[in-house]
């Protein structure tokens, strides 16, 4: 053995073992089956769970799709220009990326969510990431011409686009100031 010390290398982040909100849903849904067996019986019962499977079969994909489509962002996106255009030292600029690509950006929440979360993993900030899914939520197009337009009309959905434009640019920002509020809290202590 040689007297150099060698280099340390980094320790990857562990996950826990045990997570404490799975326990909580699993928790739930238990009651709620019991409650469902107990209330209306086995028949009941069985339709539901099987109903539930079906549920879970059709989401599946979806979320698998999702999930797959923010691995290949962490991997294909390159950490410095993300950094640079929506982290946290992007300023305004990255807000308005954020909100940006978020009315641009189409799929429903099986494909947002992870697309924020695979965003702040390759270096964004997470007020980028809520402004994305404010954004997503209150002005995406792909919702705005399908559904809204046919039932609503353009004036209707123009004036709610109108009035929704600058929320969630408004709470991208809030958002940096509470996490930077917080981030100078935890210094402190």
């Amino acid at each position: 053995m040689s007297d150099i010390p060698s280099e340390e290398k980094p320790q990857p982040h562990r996950r826990k073992t045990f997570d404490w909100s799975a326990a909580v849903i699993l928790l739930i849904v238990v009651a709620a089956a019991t409650y469902v067996y107990w209330r209306d019986g086995a028949a009941r019962f069985y339709e539901v769970m099987w109903h539930d499977l079906d549920l879970f079969a059709d989401m599946l994909p979806k979320v698998l799709a999702g999930s797959l489509i923010a691995a290949f962002i962490t991997i294909l996106l390159p950490r410095e220009a993300i950094s640079r255009w929506v982290g946290a030292e992007s300023g305004l600029k990255g807000i308005l990326v954020s909100a940006f690509a978020g009315v641009i950006l189409p799929g429903g929440p099986f494909t947002i969510f992870p697309i924020a979360g695979a965003f702040i993993a390759v270096g964004a900030d997470v007020s980028a990431a809520i402004t994305l899914i404010t954004s997503w939520t209150l002005l995406g197009l792909n919702r705005v011409l399908v559904w809204e337009m046919p039932f609503f009309g353009v004036d209707f959905v123009g004036w709610r686009m109108l009035v929704a434009l600058p929320l969630p640019i408004l709470v991208g920002l809030t958002a940096r100031a509470i996490s930077r509020a917080l981030a100078k809290r935890g210094q402190a202590a």
